[in-house]
């Protein structure tokens, strides 16, 4: 399908066919995270945005260490503009083809569909700032959402919307993402130093006091039930007890590395994105050892960290406006630089044979797709 040692990236610029929603505002500076000084703010800066005219177009083979020609044979990215201004800043592909993702500025939910384009809005409600979203064993995507402090589900169907408010005393948390455990339970971070837990069915809801304080970002769980986060602000990670809900503190290697995002593999370890060192490192639970790998480039910022199927790590990389895999049998890295300038993606996302991001600085969302 592809000549050898060729990357094309099929670039495919679609116009958005939903018509851009009225606009509540850009969430306060109190819903962004406030890391360590090499860090950006969680919204990016007003920009002028991409021409979203549909092109065709060619660009230059990814850089990095170790491709082969294997692999420069069956990468190919796509982009999709999503409604200007949104800012989209966590992705969730479904089960039935549709991507969901956090519309933050706007306070919405948007639905795309990847065959035609269209996108489609969905409000979560008056002062809204939607950050975190995954599909629950459900099938429907629950989110986190810092501007409502609650856990919010909408129905994938109806567009019913369900909030779930955090309890009295633990107002302004800053929520930003979620995992379900293998028991069908919720737990959620904030960064202003909380994490808890959310049972669907009867809706009980746990809070608990972060060790250390403000930090908690990105969170995991493991096929073996673990549940495991990252603390941005502290620079650890947080190995939670699903039973008594009490986390304890797991250090990394490197000091002030700032854990952003972690996400668990096949065999339960935790892979977890360092922004402040730029690095991705792996805990594994079994052994209780770490390793680290400092990303390619002059200064890399490692922001996203998912795990695909096949167990290759994929991160998003700030200061190479690149998605970079990593093969941990090869320690090997392969770069891929964004077609659009500065897209800042914040978080990334999978199934089989595809990886998804979101372009928060571009108004766009972005796949990868490895072609058989």
């Amino acid at each position: 399908m592809f000549r050898t040692g060729l990357i094309v990236f099929l670039i495919v610029t679609l116009a958005a066919c939903s018509r851009t929603p009225e606009s509540p505002g850009v969430p306060d500076a109190a819903n962004l995270p406030e890391p360590a000084a090499t860090a950006t703010a969680d919204l990016p800066e007003t920009e002028s945005l991409p021409d979203t005219s549909a092109s065709l177009t060619e660009t230059p083979s990814p850089t990095g260490e170790a491709i082969s020609d294997e692999a420069q044979a069956e990468t190919v990215v796509q982009e999709f503009p999503v409604p200007p201004g949104t800012h989209p800043h966590d992705v969730a592909p479904a089960p039935d083809g549709a991507v969901w993702y956090t519309a933050q500025a706007t306070g919405e939910l948007g639905r795309l569909d990847p065959v035609t384009g269209e996108t489609h809005h969905i409000p979560l409600g008056a002062g809204s700032s939607p950050h975190g979203v995954i599909v629950g064993p459900d099938g429907a995507p629950w989110i986190t959402d810092s501007g409502l402090n609650a856990i919010v589900r909408v129905d994938p169907v109806t567009e019913e919307v369900r909030v779930f408010v955090l309890p009295a005393g633990r107002g302004n948390a800053n929520l930003n993402t979620a995992a379900f455990d293998r028991e069908g339970v919720l737990w959620f971070t904030g960064q202003n130093g909380i994490y808890g837990s959310l049972d669907p069915p009867s809706g009980e809801m746990n809070v608990y006091d972060a060790p250390r304080g403000r930090g908690p970002y990105g969170i995991t769980s493991t096929p073996d039930g673990g549940v495991y986060y990252a603390s941005l602000a502290n620079s650890y990670i947080g190995q939670i007890d699903p039973q008594s809900g009490a986390a304890s503190v797991l250090e990394p290697p490197t000091q002030g590395q700032g854990a952003r995002r972690v996400w668990s593999d096949s065999q339960g370890k935790i892979w977890v994105s360092e922004w402040n060192a730029g690095q991705v490192g792996v805990y594994d639970p079994a052994a209780g050892a770490w390793r680290e790998w400092k990303l390619p480039g002059d200064r890399p910022q490692a922001y996203a960290v998912f795990v695909d199927d096949l167990d290759r790590v994929w991160l998003s990389d700030f200061g190479a406006n690149a998605i970079v895999r990593f093969d941990p049998q090869q320690e090997s890295f392969e770069v891929f630089t964004l077609p659009s300038p500065q897209a800042q993606v914040r978080q990334l996302h999978g199934r089989p044979g595809e990886v998804w991001g979101a372009e928060s600085g571009a108004d766009k969302l972005v796949v990868l797709r490895t072609i058989p």
